[in-house]
């Protein structure tokens, strides 16, 4: 039996959100919606399935997370009973919400404080006129709003940028906003052509580059700032070529699962590939036995276009949602590599 490190467990609990984002990979923002008692069951065979990899003493358990998101999770009006579940198993596994910030105010700020989630990530992606373009006129002034009302209570946060062809070269505004804010970690991933977003968004390689390029300055430049508590990540696809860090590799399939509003299992939620569903499979015999989650988590698997890379045993074809929408196959390799491919446009296979 196959037993990862850990397993972060991303939960998408609503498709319903406030928002109508220009680059959001729904498709769709109604539709079936578990009940709570439905959510507490699920979050049972979760747990059941970290169980059955773990030993007796606290040391030999499979550590847990899951993040908690939507669409937008504040709008299901029973989500703050959904987290005092998870806070309540908190010697079991983790928890974090993804949000868009909007409905944050005083008084959820200081009922997250209470429950103590291991952070709540709010997007920005540039400036206030772009990010307003992108998620609606104001939207920029409510998500910052909701980053100080929690930094008031102590709650752990992080800022998540989304890099399209149309906004990439606003990271370090991002990363200055993360600074201002007291922030404790800003990261970025490219947009995957999917929903609303199409792929046109997409990075080409060169401008992979000149991201992830950027993304290593200001790392290092916030790294020198004394009395700056925010970090900037390199932890995603590609970064550590121009970071140094130690390469990333997909986690999709290994070390992280996705459940949809109704059940269904993916990959990843960037990878709309049903690999199951939770109400008529126990979660744990999907995670064991589907061949693509299989495939994804093997490291002997080469990713097709990596075979001459010298990091491909680590690396493993980098963002395999992004070879998924533009080339219909997660093991090719990342069509913005610009190692892999130097064309000038995202490549299709």
């Amino acid at each position: 039996m196959y037993r990862p490190r850990g397993l972060l467990l991303q939960w998408h609990v609503t498709e319903r959100c406030n928002l109508r984002c220009a680059h959001c990979y729904q498709e769709r923002y109604a539709g079936d919606e578990l009940t709570l008692e439905q959510l507490l069951s699920i979050l049972a065979q979760y747990e059941a399935l970290l169980d059955g990899w773990s030993g007796d003493t606290r040391e030999s358990r499979v550590p847990g997370h899951v993040t908690v998101t939507g669409g937008e999770p504040f709008v299901r009006r029973d989500f703050f009973e959904l987290l005092e579940a998870l806070a309540a198993r908190r010697e079991r596994l983790s928890f974090a919400i993804l949000s868009n910030g909007t409905l944050i105010d005083d008084d959820v700020a200081k009922r997250l404080r209470a429950l103590r989630p291991a952070f709540v990530q709010i997007s920005i992606d540039g400036t206030r006129e772009t990010h307003d373009a992108i998620r609606g006129r104001g939207n920029f002034d409510r998500a910052v709003a909701a980053l100080r009302r929690l930094r008031r209570q102590r709650v752990r946060t992080m800022i998540s940028f989304s890099a399209s062809r149309h906004n990439f070269r606003e990271l370090p505004e991002v990363v200055r906003i993360g600074e201002a804010l007291g922030v404790d970690r800003v990261w970025t991933d490219r947009v995957i052509p999917a929903g609303s977003a199409d792929a046109a968004q997409a990075l080409a390689p060169h401008e992979t580059r000149e991201l992830c390029e950027t993304l290593a300055t200001e790392r290092r430049r916030v790294a020198r700032r004394l009395f700056v508590r925010t970090e900037v990540s390199a932890r995603r696809a590609l970064q550590f070529l121009a970071s140094g860090e130690e390469p990333y590799h997909c986690t999709a399939g290994d070390t992280l699962i996705t459940l949809l509003p109704n059940g269904d299992v993916h990959p990843c939620r960037r990878m709309p590939i049903c690999v199951g569903n939770v109400l008529a499979t126990p979660l744990a015999e999907i995670y064991q036995q589907n061949h693509l989650l299989q495939m994804l988590r093997d490291p002997r698997r080469e990713s097709r276009g990596c075979e001459r890379c010298e990091h491909a045993p680590r690396c493993r074809g980098g963002l395999r949602c992004l070879s998924h929408a533009l080339c219909g196959d997660p093991l090719t390799a990342d069509p913005g590599c610009w190692l892999a491919a130097p064309s000038d446009p995202p490549r299709r296979c």
